[in-house]
């Protein structure tokens, strides 16, 4: 490892979990199994991925780890909030991702992971019905009372654990959509203003969240499509404590399948009329995800991945068709609460692209997936990278973290365009990890 900046991973890392649902107890009890040699980290980067550094002579592969100083397995702990009270055990088995004979080797750990009471507001999860949250007799705290609990939670957790470190990630349901209002958050003052006010209709709980981990000094990382952290607000709050940010939306199944297969369409040049996507599922999140309200913050997200990669103004030939106006492809994207499924999430793509003198074809994609065991190497890897930007004192929007979210992190407000394209969102990581561990950022994302 070369000569860094980065200060050493040094002590244990705190892993602080908003949800111990499927996503959450899934990641979790990997962690604990590969760290008794009992599972591999199959399909984390950290864990697995090689990358060049250096050119001619002096190039080399290396893992993430002999580039850059990032956290071992071995010094995580975890910590949770869920409005369930079940211990990650019990709600490890309750999820059925995982079968009992890869969660019982680890259940002497699990059981001690016992959920904090939830910051949680039903108007904004309406499907969900936990008992374990914070308030006396069932009243609702203020948004203010909320962000005070979670920075008590969070000193506690990190003072009991002995941890030198935090990071927040959200593993929990999907909120109903919030637009973005910029009397409220466009700047700090305003959001602070709004939480004491107890504004309960532009201030999220997940809002919440975030401010009180970047006010302990955690990084926060949104894995739902949640209006939380894409605010003006919260990143004067990131950049005003010297914390990273990263968001929003795991990218786990069709919206990595897109984000691959897109640069295929544009880079041979190829039409398209239209992209109808749909999703079965049938966890907790499908539950959720089944309210209406709830459904269109994940249709925002999941909508914005093709229209920075395929784009009607740059190739109006290719990209210009689809609507009565003649302006754009169609796009639709539709997800179905499935009971029977479970966790195991099906997807289906139906492509209809165009080629030589405007003939019609089609590509059909079906994907059978396990919407857990893909966002679990991802929450590995947020968590991870994003530990690693603190110490490397980024801090601000983490938009090398693209590659693992569906709606990456942009700054809308000076007109700047998201990177969806899944290549060049890999080189902007490789290029961020060069840099970090000393190395020349010599790759152009073109």
């Amino acid at each position: 490892m070369k000569q860094t900046q980065v200060e050493p991973a040094e002590g244990k890392l705190g892993i602080m979990i908003v949800g111990c649902g499927a996503v959450a107890t899934t990641f979790m009890t990997g962690v604990l199994m590969a760290r008794r040699g009992l599972a591999k980290p199959i399909g984390s980067m950290t864990q697995y991925d090689k990358m060049r550094v250096g050119r001619g002579d002096a190039k080399q592969y290396l893992h993430y780890s002999d580039i850059v100083p990032l956290a071992q397995l071995s010094d995580i702990v975890f910590g949770t909030w869920d409005v369930y009270p079940q211990n990650a055990y019990q709600a490890a088995r309750y999820a059925e991702v995982l079968r009992p004979d890869d969660i019982d080797p680890v259940r002497d750990e699990l059981e001690q992971i016992v959920p904090m009471p939830a910051a949680f507001d039903k108007n904004y999860a309406k499907r969900l019905d936990g008992t374990n949250v914070k308030g006396e007799g069932g009243d609702m705290p203020t948004r203010w009372q909320m962000v005070e609990m979670l920075r008590q939670d969070i000193r506690r957790f990190k003072a009991e654990k002995g941890c030198q470190r935090i990071v927040v990630l959200w593993a929990a349901s999907t909120e109903i959509y919030v637009p973005v209002y910029e009397p409220v958050h466009g700047t700090l003052e305003a959001l602070e203003k709004a939480m004491q006010a107890d504004d309960r209709e532009h201030v999220a709980p997940s809002m919440c969240y975030a401010y009180a981990a970047l006010k302990e000094g955690a990084p926060f990382i949104m894995g739902a499509p949640n209006t939380t952290v894409d605010i003006p607000a919260i990143w004067q709050l990131a950049e005003q404590t010297r914390m990273p940010i990263a968001g929003k939306d795991f990218k786990t199944g069709q919206t990595l399948v897109k984000s691959g297969f897109a640069p295929i369409i544009s880079t041979r040049c190829l039409g398209l009329n239209g992209w109808f996507s749909t999703n079965i599922l049938g966890n907790r999140d499908g539950l959720v995800l089944d309210e209406p309200a709830n459904f269109h913050t994940k249709e925002v997200s999941k909508l914005s991945t093709l229209e920075t990669i395929l784009r009607p103004e740059e190739q109006p030939d290719l990209y210009g068709h689809g609507n009565v106006d003649d302006t754009q492809y169609y796009h639709k994207v539709r997800i179905n609460y499935y009971p029977p499924r479970n966790d195991n999430k099906e997807s289906w793509d139906n492509i209809d692209v165009f080629g030589w003198m405007g003939y019609p074809m089609q590509i059909k994609i079906n994907f059978l997936c396990r919407d857990s065991i893909l966002a679990a190497p991802v929450c590995l890897d947020l968590c991870l990278l994003t530990d690693l930007a603190a110490r490397a004192g980024r801090h601000g929007i983490q938009r090398f973290l693209s590659f693992f979210l569906k709606s990456p992190m942009h700054d809308y407000t000076q007109g700047e365009l998201p990177v969806n394209h899944l290549y060049q969102q890999y080189t902007m990581l490789k290029n961020a990890i060069r840099q970090m561990g000393g190395y020349e950022p010599d790759e152009e994302i073109d």
